[in-house]
């Protein structure tokens, strides 16, 4: 048991560093202007290479996991990731930034699938729902980086902001891999059956659920500063703050997330997530200044905080469903969301505003509502 709970702390070191090196992109997408010379539509087709890697080899991680167990594929990828925002601060023309952007997302999707896998598995260990707390985690990376982001870029410059990143990332990866917990790969005779999807349609609403709840966190995260930015006309420390208070709403919620989904089931606190989300968005779309714009942000990233990690146990633990298969359809399902929003996003924001589209986001996190009653009350008093 003691060795659980280590490995409990090492998984969410690990999702700290997915959270942190997330959030060094989401920073550096501001400077995508002045390095290139590109607008907000070639904007939203590099965030969707970025997207696009990510969806591409997370079915292949599940694939390892199934075969080696989630430790080993973890380790792997974390360190990939630690590494992989380096290439963007040297490339100097369009081409190869795509090149740069689809490696940076395959290897931080890879790495999600991986360790949300191997927190389910700690779950299991420990009798305990742990994957809030794992996704706080994550949230405090993104919130930490955005917090130093525009300061550290300002300050050293994109280069700088992108080596103390990294080399932070590096540190973290290198002291919490050997804590990682063990688990054992799937039986020999489930590998060699010819690869089924599962016919139940619950795993693939999950999965809906969890892209209805990444869709609006992508366009926070990649496009909140840049709507401070280009329409309330703040400066890149202010405009930074958005996608920072957006994570610390995350954070503070997913600290206590485990508990109360333990006290009060998973259904009412997907309820009662949506809407507060959904008012938050809608705060921000119809803000008039950037501090109300990050206010409305900072209370969204409490209301989606507790949405994606429900469903993420949820997938995990469904009955006849292998748990590595679940979490890869219901994780690739959920990350189309960083492939769906960011075109969209950029095309709908030439022409419509971002406005319009923060409130198209308010009604999708909305819908989450009606959606709740299918994660059951998996992981609200048992695992």
């Amino acid at each position: 048991m003691e060795l659980a709970q280590k490995s409990r702390w090492a998984i969410a070191v690990l999702f700290f560093v997915n959270g942190f090196v997330q959030g060094g992109w989401a920073v550096q997408i501001t400077q995508l202007v002045p390095r290139f010379g590109v607008d907000d539509k070639t904007i939203g087709h590099l965030i969707l290479i970025f997207g696009l890697g990510a969806l591409l080899l997370m079915p292949l991680s599940g694939i390892l996991m199934a075969k080696i167990g989630s430790q080993r594929v973890v380790q792997l990828f974390s360190i990939a990731t630690s590494v992989a925002l380096i290439p963007l601060g040297l490339v100097k023309n369009i081409p190869s930034l795509v090149v740069a952007l689809f490696t940076l997302g395959a290897m931080i999707g890879s790495m999600n699938v991986a360790m949300n896998a191997n927190a389910v598995a700690v779950e299991k260990k420990l009798s305990k729902a742990i994957l809030s707390f794992s996704h706080c985690s994550w949230s405090i990376g993104l919130f930490v980086s955005g917090s130093i982001g525009g300061y550290s870029v300002k300050h050293f410059g994109y280069l700088g902001h992108i080596l103390l990143m990294s080399v932070a990332a590096i540190l973290l990866v290198s002291m919490t891999l050997p804590f990682v917990m063990k688990d054992k790969p799937e039986p020999k005779e489930n590998i060699k059956q010819p690869m089924r999807l599962p016919r139940s349609a619950k795993i693939y609403f999950i999965g809906v659920m969890a892209l209805f709840g990444m869709i609006p966190e992508c366009a926070v995260v990649d496009w909140s500063s840049r709507y401070l930015i280009k329409d309330l006309r703040a400066d890149i420390e202010i405009a930074s703050l958005a996608f920072a208070l957006f994570a610390c709403g995350m954070s503070v919620l997913r600290l206590i997330g485990d508990h109360i989904r333990d006290r009060y089931g998973a259904v009412w606190i997907i309820r009662a997530s949506s809407i507060l989300a959904a008012v938050g968005v809608l705060i921000a779309a119809l803000a008039i200044t950037p501090w109300m714009a990050i206010f409305g942000f900072a209370l969204a990233g409490i209301g989606i905080a507790n949405i994606v990690p429900i469903a993420f146990s949820a997938a995990g633990n469904q009955p006849g469903v292998l748990a590595s298969t679940g979490m890869s359809i219901a994780t690739t399902i959920g990350y189309l969301g960083t492939l769906m929003a960011p075109a969209p996003i950029g095309y709908l924001a030439e022409y419509i505003g971002f406005s319009a589209v923060y409130v198209l986001m308010a009604l999708m996190l909305g819908s989450i509502f009606l959606m709740a009653p299918i994660v059951g009350r998996v992981g609200a008093n048992k695992i």
